[in-house]
């Protein structure tokens, strides 16, 4: 009688320690994607203004709106990643590069899709 009692308490306990582990991985969050509409409208407009944006006196082409901007995203892309001084280099008017957090968010929204909304 006492073996079968001390059996029932180990097979209870390693139940018990079994089911209260803290090494179970929680769900995962899911990271929600950059979209025009969110992220990149209001970034374009403070950094490609006045030049791109028409209601601001601009002339060149236009990103005020989400077609011209996914159609262009390569060439945007490359040119805010060149430096100062270099043919092509964007903001043209601006005198430093945009930051590296700023180049980050026009690449992550080509990666998540170029989501409009």
């Amino acid at each position: 009688m006492k073996k079968f009692f001390i059996l029932g308490t180990i097979a209870a306990s390693v139940l018990v320690f079994a089911n209260c582990s803290n090494t179970k991985k929680a769900a995962a969050t899911p990271v929600p994607k950059l979209s025009y509409e969110a992220n990149m409208q209001t970034l374009i407009a403070d950094n490609c203004a006045p030049c791109h944006i028409p209601a601001k006196g601009g002339n060149k082409r236009a990103y005020d709106n989400f077609a011209n901007v996914k159609a262009d995203i390569d060439e945007i892309i490359r040119r805010i990643e060149l430096n100062p001084g270099e043919r092509g280099f964007m903001p043209f008017r601006k005198t430093t590069k945009l930051s590296d957090s700023t180049i980050a968010v026009f690449k992550q929204w080509k990666a998540d899709g170029l989501l409009e909304k």
